[in-house]
Order: structure tokens, then C-alpha cells, then sequence
């Protein structure tokens, strides 16, 4: 089903470390708003989705969210390879270093670890759509904080690429929900449930 391509979505070369911005940026790795979410997000959701179009949609951007896990993922790397112990104790980086070292691990930038609670997966088309299109604007605010506080072109290239993605698929999820929306039939809950309304 996945046909995966040896190299990122975007260049990330970042030669000076700095593990202050790492731990900001781990964030979009396993963070509430991250791409290891939204990934898992939009696989799960695809199941209930009524139109294949839309369906095949939330597949495209799941995989897509899937590259972009492993752009943050080679940017917190790449800010952390090369640390001396001086330099991890005085960013505040120990915590992280005692239990993961240098390894990449999905949390968020607080510390808290990645959680599946952290999206939702509802089975009705409309809801998860909606669910969609505010994950993808919480990642994009969630980058423009990043931006907020990263002054290196290196690493602010890369997160300006993924906040811009962001964009586009909240984007095409306003597409699909209207595709959704034109689509309903007497098997959907909205139509044929007026004591609802």
C-alpha cells in the first residue's frame, strides 16, 4: 500500500546543534497537535468515509503526515547528534537525555509522552472532517510558535515547509467535508434524523 522513498519531503541539513529548539520542536514528533497524530488520525478515519474520493484523501494526507513525522524527527536529530554532556545539562536537556539519551521519542515539548487519546476517530464522515480540519489549524499554530522562536534559516526553512502543508490540508478537508455534505443520502445520520435537528 506504501511505497516509501529514501529521502525527506523536504532537505533538512542543520549543522549547528541547539537542544533548546529541539525540545521545542519535538512537539510535532508526539505532541498533542503532532504528526504521529494526525498520521494515525487520518488512517483510522478513513474506514467510515462514505465517498472514496475522501477516503482515498485522508489515506494520501496520512502517509503524507507519515513523511513529515520523519522530517521532525531528522531536525530534532540533527539539533541533538552531536551534544556534549556540558551542553545537555545547561539547556535543560538532561531530563530528556536521562531516559531517551539522544534517540528521537514521540513526546511533546512539556514532556509528556505521545498518546492516542490525544485524536479522534468518530466513524461519521462530517465529524471526523471537522476534527480534521482543526487538527490541521492547531499544527499550524503549533509551527508558527516554533517560527516564533527559531531565528536559523536551517531549521526555519523546513518548519515553514511543513506550517505551508498544514495549509493545503486544511484545504482539501474543507473540500472533502463539502463532497461529504453533497452526498448525503437516506444511510446518513444527518438526513434522515430530523428529531435531531
Amino acid at each position: 500500500m506504501f511505497v516509501y522513498e529514501k529521502r525527506l519531503q523536504f532537505p533538512v541539513r542543520i549543522t549547528e546543534s541547539n537542544p533548546e529548539i529541539a525540545q521545542v520542536i519535538i512537539s510535532q514528533y508526539g505532541g498533542p497537535d503532532g504528526e504521529a497524530g494526525a498520521s494515525m488520525r487520518y488512517l483510522s478515519q478513513r474506514y467510515a468515509m462514505t465517498n472514496p474520493k475522501v477516503a482515498a484523501l485522508l489515506t494520501d494526507i496520512a502517509v503524507e503526515e507519515l513523511s513529515h513525522f520523519e522530517m521532525v524527527g531528522a531536525i530534532v536529530y540533527q539539533l541533538t547528534r552531536d551534544l556534549s554532556i556540558d551542553e545537555i545539562e545547561r539547556s535543560g536537556f538532561d531530563k530528556y537525555y536521562v531516559d531517551h539519551t539522544t534517540g528521537i521519542w514521540p513526546q511533546a515539548a512539556g514532556g509528556v509522552p505521545f498518546n492516542a487519546n490525544q485524536f479522534q476517530s468518530k466513524g461519521d464522515p462530517i465529524t471526523d472532517l471537522f476534527e480534521d480540519m482543526a487538527a490541521e489549524q492547531k499544527a499550524r499554530t503549533t509551527y508558527d510558535n516554533i517560527l516564533r522562536l527559531v531565528k536559523d534559516p536551517e531549521v526555519a526553512d523546513p518548519i515553514k515547509f511543513l506550517r505551508a502543508r498544514e495549509i493545503v490540508h486544511f484545504q482539501r478537508f474543507g473540500e472533502a467535508l463539502r463532497i461529504v455534505q453533497e452526498d448525503l443520502d437516506f444511510k446518513n445520520f444527518y438526513a434522515f434524523n430530523p428529531a435531531f435537528d
